[in-house]
């Protein structure tokens, strides 16, 4: 049977062959991941230049020539601010007593022991940041993206950019809302912010409560009387369902008790916008990843004082963004 060192060798453990393992683990997508609107692409720098010029932002890449660039500037009606990708590590470690004379069933192989142990602790990592990405990308959704405490900045980007924010109020509260010209209103407002860029549909992700306050409404529940789609409406309270040329969803999760998506709100997302919201990976801080366009996570191990183990780290550097944050529409319950 392997040693200890043996087992923990650096073919197991090497940056490479935990990055190629990592990015090969089976995850657990948010509903914007499942969705792919954001276009992803690695960077090769921490830093990227959002431009603004003609109600659009756009990443520019980050040139280190030139001096720093720490304010929002205006040249020829265009601005831009430098974005700071964001530095997402954790760590696990692995001690020898968890693999030392133990072997995988069926087998006399402790390699196998050993990477069955380090699968387990990358799965619930990476299940972490996709989480973590996630809640990113809404933040993106909203044009404003928070920590994981649900309230520290990460960037307002209309407060950065000098916009401001589309919003409808649906009133669900009063039985006799037009609820199909609140959808048809939202639905120009965003038509008007695109220009002439081609969409393909829109889609709008809901809060709970505006969700149960969309389908109980009785402007809507009439629309389906007597119609083939009145069988929708009687069977899954949870599942999507198309209103006014929208496609409606109930959106579900939640990171420390704070919703992805407010209970009492939903947006309204134009589908098929050529980038409109797009993920940059920045590389690792690691030598091996200086100079390279960097991937959407990577790992790395090092052996613990008196080899009693290994420690392992996995990190992502995004920058999650909305190209047209004017054209996603902030729908209220009230």
């Amino acid at each position: 049977m392997p040693t200890l060192t043996d087992v923990f060798t650096p073919d197991l453990f090497g940056t490479t062959q935990l990055t190629q393992t990592v990015n090969e683990l089976p995850f657990v997508p948010g509903r914007l991941g499942q969705l792919g609107l954001f276009q992803e692409q690695g960077i090769p720098t921490t830093v990227a230049v959002i431009e603004y010029m003609e109600g659009s932002l756009m990443l520019v890449p980050n040139q280190p020539r030139g001096g720093k660039q720490d304010n929002v500037v205006d040249v020829n009606k265009r601005r831009g601010l430098p974005v700071t990708a964001t530095h997402l590590p954790q760590r696990a470690t692995i001690y020898a007593d968890e693999v030392l004379n133990v072997r995988a069933f069926g087998t006399n192989d402790s390699n196998q022991a050993i990477e069955s142990v380090r699968n387990d602790r990358m799965t619930t990592k990476r299940q972490n940041l996709e989480a973590t990405h996630e809640w990113h990308r809404v933040g993106a959704l909203k044009g404003k993206v928070l920590d994981a405490d649900g309230t520290t900045e990460i960037i307002d980007l209309f407060a950065a950019m000098g916009l401001a924010q589309q919003s409808v109020a649906m009133v669900f509260a009063t039985a006799t809302t037009n609820i199909r010209g609140k959808v048809t209103e939202a639905m120009e407002k965003a038509e008007d912010e695109l220009g002439g860029v081609p969409f393909t549909g829109m889609r709008a992700l809901c809060g709970i409560n505006f969700w149960k306050d969309l389908i109980d409404h009785a402007k809507v529940r009439d629309t389906y009387l007597g119609s083939a789609q009145a069988a929708d409406m009687r069977g899954n309270p949870l599942d999507a369902f198309d209103f006014g040329g929208i496609t409606w969803e109930r959106y579900r999760g939640k990171i420390n008790s704070v919703p992805y998506i407010d209970n009492d709100e939903a947006y309204l997302v134009p589908a098929g916008v050529p980038g409109l919201f797009i993920s940059r990976f920045a590389p690792a801080d690691y030598m091996e990843a200086a100079g390279t366009i960097g991937l959407p996570v990577y790992s790395k191990a090092r052996m613990l004082e008196f080899d009693k183990g290994i420690e392992i780290e996995m990190q992502s550097n995004p920058i999650h963004l909305c190209t047209r944050p004017r054209a996603i529409i902030k729908l209220t319950r009230a």
